[in-house]
């Protein structure tokens, strides 16, 4: 099975050593909490390092674990309690009810218990309380040393031991490590006491871990008012900056307040700016103090730009190691491989270089407009999208409905870039040419303000108007996922109106996909609700079986692959059998490729029958396209907590993409040579369009 966590961990660089043991530099000793598969060498680590010799165990699934009496002597061993399909109570990987399964129980991540997040004064971080290493060294050396220790006595978890057994316990923490990093929790991984610890460093994700960069600080004595501030407020001093337009160099850690204000660096020759986010129609005491980092300030007709987003809590390294830095900044030889860390804390920038060779300066940037300049283009873009849409963003007159869906039909019959079937009409699959830069979004299900968001920003209007930009959508707008929406479905028929009207106004460079909620069928089932059938009943209701029968004509006459000489996309993922280009042009509403290809999930430890990098691979080489073509897919959030998966299943080049977070909207866009994801925070755009004059 594939292993979820190679290519994405890399070497902490900057170590402190205690008791014989590499730790992170920022890591408290007492933070350690080290778990692992049976027989990875976690007792004789904790030996090592002299920390509580008992075992401890906690149970992920239980509300409170964190408060666990295990977890109050540190360091410590701990055995996880883990959520598996089918079964009501937690499980180890040694319980018998566990070993005995066959074929292999499935992980039910989303059934795991997070701790709270930090929200007030004297709430407690549970967050930042703890740091988990998970010690797991490969399997054939667990497998070795659980043979070894079998001479020194009996180990009940080693009955019946099997290099298989190891394989699929190792499968199970790599899997759970990698869910509660996402989820942001202090986790690293070490592969042997010999090794060095790890961090993730997932492609496209620019924030680090701050343990695995700073060195803890030595507490200031109580004869100083730093010290009483650090005993009350847990604070180490910070030399406070207040950026002016002459320009100041960074020559230690610095802390520059958040003021509403943008701020050039400099790295070397090389000038970033940093704008603060500003979020339309969000009440300022609710809205998160990000940060947009680029080098213009507006954005362009001729190409869509991308941008690094520091959102509150989160760190970024900036240099030339990062080759995504690279190409989004053009940085140069005057800048450093590891030049300076930023950190967002509460909105302040928190500045730290990394090097002394390379030169670092701030500067205030006198754009008191700039304010005033961002959302008066935003407005503009709003209201082009209303005079698109024809009037107000609410569901469309009955008429004027169907009269639309019925020119859409008659379009999709012979869509641009679409080959013809056998039939004559426009088949399944689009070729669009390398000269449009393609925008790819991912399932909206319903959520209306995130595809404004989307088409009120970087131009994306303007940029398809002139063609230089092509959007795609990968399909299942309809039937929203939030738990008390589920059953209600105005903001279905809305998006789906905003779509038709868009594809209308934009008819060779829009292109929407079909999804598995893109139909009325019955087997359509979220938490107990048909939202297949229900659609159907609330269109029939306030558009009546007319329009219900030109909406099933429009879902039957949608593509379902785009490709182009470097990328390629649809809904669900590739077909597991072999395929040819001119079966996927003639594919009809019984053909099986078609709940393959907007069904299939990626093959995970939770998901043994999904398909994987060779079936990958085929479906590049059935559509004569380059073999590191990247592919995109949606459908499968691979977890609750992001947007975008960059080399899904350790598969280059294959990206999952889900646009219907709560907080905002994620999109893939194409730079000048490569994919970069970029987000969006969540704005309460439909009201907002409706207030505009």
């Amino acid at each position: 099975m594939p292993d979820p966590l190679k290519k994405i961990l890399e070497p902490i660089k900057d170590l402190q050593t205690i008791r014989g043991v590499q730790l992170p530099i920022g890591l408290e000793f007492l933070q350690l909490v080290v778990t692992g598969p049976p027989g990875a060498g976690k007792s004789y680590y904790i030996e090592q390092i002299k920390g509580w010799p008992n075992e401890g165990y906690l149970d992920l699934t239980k509300h409170g674990w964190w408060k666990n009496q295990s977890l109050i002597y540190r360091p410590r061993e701990v055995h996880l309690g883990l959520p598996f399909k089918g079964i009501k109570e937690a499980l180890t990987v040694f319980d018998k009810e566990w070993l005995k399964t066959d074929p292999p129980l499935e992980l039910e991540l989303n059934r795991i218990v997070l701790p709270p997040v930090k929200k007030y004064f004297f709430q407690t971080n549970w967050h930042n309380r703890y740091i988990f290493e998970f010690l797991i060294p490969r399997p054939s050396t667990i497998y070795q040393q659980r043979l070894a220790r079998q001479e020194q006595g009996y180990f009940p978890v080693d009955d019946n031991l099997s290099l298989e057994m190891v394989r699929q316990q190792v499968a199970i923490y790599r899997e759970v490590a990698l869910y509660l990093h996402r989820a942001g929790l202090n986790v690293y991984l070490r592969k042997g006491l010999d090794n060095p610890p790890l961090f993730f460093a997932e492609p496209g994700i620019a924030s680090v871990p701050r343990w695995t960069l700073d060195k803890i600080p030595q507490k200031p004595g109580l004869n100083t008012l730093a010290g009483w501030k650090y005993l009350f407020r847990r604070k180490y001093p910070i030399e406070w900056i207040t950026v002016t337009n002459i320009p100041q160099k960074i020559q230690q850690v610095s802390r520059i307040a958040h003021n509403g204000r943008s701020i050039g660096l400099y790295l070397g020759t090389k000038e970033l700016r940093f704008n603060p986010e500003i979020a339309l129609g969000v009440k300022k005491n609710i809205a998160h103090k990000n940060w947009i980092i680029n080098t213009e300030t507006s954005c362009s007709t001729k190409k869509i730009r991308g941008f690094i987003r520091l959102k509150v809590g989160e760190t970024i390294v900036i240099g030339r190691s990062n080759p995504e830095f690279i190409e989004l900044f053009d940085l140069d030889d005057s800048v450093g491989l590891r030049h300076l860390s930023v950190t967002n804390r509460k909105g302040d920038l928190i500045l730290t270089p990394l090097s002394t060779e390379y030169s670092t300066e701030v500067l205030l940037l006198n754009d008191l407009d700039l304010r005033e300049r961002l959302e008066r283009g935003r407005h503009k873009a709003l209201l082009k999208i209303r005079r698109i849409y024809g009037q107000e963003i609410v569901p469309l007159p009955s008429k004027m409905a169907l009269d639309s869906i019925r020119a859409v039909n008659t379009l999709l019959k012979h869509e641009p870039f679409r080959p013809e079937n056998d039939q004559g009409v426009a088949g399944g699959l689009i070729e669009l040419t390398s000269q449009s830069a393609p925008v790819i979004v991912g399932d909206l299900h319903a959520q209306v303000d995130n595809f404004l968001k989307i088409l009120s920003e970087n131009c994306l209007l303007d940029c398809l108007r002139l063609k230089t930009a092509t959007l795609i959508i990968l399909g299942d707008a309809v039937h929203s996922e939030n738990a008390h929406e589920m059953d209600k479905f105005e903001t279905s028929m809305l998006i789906m109106d905003l779509i038709i009207r868009l594809k209308l106004t934009f008819p060779e460079n829009f292109f929407y996909l079909r999804g598995n909620h893109d139909s009325f069928s019955p087997e359509i089932n979220k938490n107990g609700f048909l939202q297949g059938e229900l659609f159907r009943e609330y269109l029939t209701e306030h558009r009546g079986e007319e329009y219900v029968e030109e909406m099933t004509h429009f879902y039957n006459n949608l593509a379902y692959v785009v490709c182009s000489t470097d990328y390629l996309c649809c809904h669900a993922g590739p077909p597991r059998s072999k395929v040819t280009r001119a079966e996927i042009i003639n594919m009809t509403s019984d053909s099986p490729l078609i709940k393959e290809m907007t069904q299939n999930r990626l093959q995970r430890s939770n998901h043994l029958g999904g398909y994987n990098k060779s079936d990958v691979k085929q479906f590049r080489k059935a559509l004569e396209i380059a073999p590191k073509a990247t592919f995109f897919v949606g459908h499968t959030p691979m977890d609750p907590f992001g947007s975008y998966w960059l080399n899904a299943g350790n598969i280059k080049n294959h990206h999952v993409i889900y646009s219907a977070h709560d907080d905002g909207p994620s999109i893939f866009i194409r730079t000048a040579h490569r994919f970069m994801p970029i987000s969006f925070p969540a704005e309460p755009l439909t009201e907002f369009i409706n207030d505009l004059n």
